[in-house]
């Protein structure tokens, strides 16, 4: 079956000399993985610098219902990238940020507004001129929106704990330990109020900032099933003062 779709590439893998995988999350199929011959070429329909992490593609396959790897039989770019691949921060932000979908969005199904929260949030990053240092805490809290687990913010008061199980604020600390004291409790409604236009308000060193990353990959891990070390984590922990 032919299908043409957009597809945001989160992990590009080398197989054998001549031949790349490809993962990435479409409009239509939801979660794909592609093999892909290294162009020849200059002129090749598939270039390789058209699979780097975050790209924005639409994307022509032939659809093969039960193969692992598809094919893709032209790649377009939809949206031309202006600062993401060329500033190391971006850079360093892309890297970590597909990742993280890599294994957020394991068998993750077609989701259209999934799939457009994503894309503008990559093209809001590659846009923006300054003030995204807590770019990945303001999107990776809203993503949990999507994947349904978004934090329940309704029973917040002070000196409650957040139990990171229940997705929720409780008065009482939790039989088990997945769950924040009220001293840090308060760091989840913090990073819920943030989103793009409003996180250059919340000023944080590079420790605070830092630990609001560990709160929210810890949260992820309760509620995705086998999510592993992130590789990009330490160059993501050096980013900005």
């Amino acid at each position: 079956m032919k299908i043409k779709t957009q597809a945001i590439i989160i992990r590009t893998v080398k197989f054998g000399e001549s031949k790349l995988i490809v993962d990435a999350f479409t409009d239509v199929e939801g979660r794909m993985s592609f093999i892909i011959p290294l162009p020849k070429s200059a002129k090749a329909k598939l270039r390789r610098q058209f699979f780097q992490p975050l790209m924005l593609l639409e994307l022509d396959c032939d659809i093969r219902e039960r193969a692992r790897l598809q094919k893709i039989t032209d790649a377009r770019i939809c949206f031309p990238f202006v600062s993401l691949p060329l500033q190391p921060v971006k850079m360093s932000l892309a890297m970590f940020i597909s990742e993280f979908l890599c294994y957020a969005l394991r068998g993750e199904q077609a989701n259209n507004p999934l799939f457009a929260y994503v894309s503008d949030s990559i093209k809001w990053l590659d846009s923006a001129v300054d003030g995204y240092a807590n770019f990945h805490l303001a999107f990776l809290m809203r993503l949990s929106r999507f994947l349904g687990f978004y934090p329940n913010l309704e029973d917040y008061c002070e000196g409650c704990c957040f139990d990171l199980r229940a997705a929720g604020f409780c008065l009482v600390e939790p039989s088990h330990h997945d769950f924040l004291s009220p001293s840090e409790a308060g760091k989840i409604i913090v990073m819920m109020r943030m989103d793009f236009g409003t996180m250059h308000l919340y000023k944080m060193s590079r420790a605070e900032r830092n630990r609001m990353v560990d709160i929210i990959i810890s949260y992820y891990r309760i509620h995705i099933p086998d999510f592993p070390e992130l590789k990009s984590l330490d160059v993501l922990r050096e980013l900005f003062v």
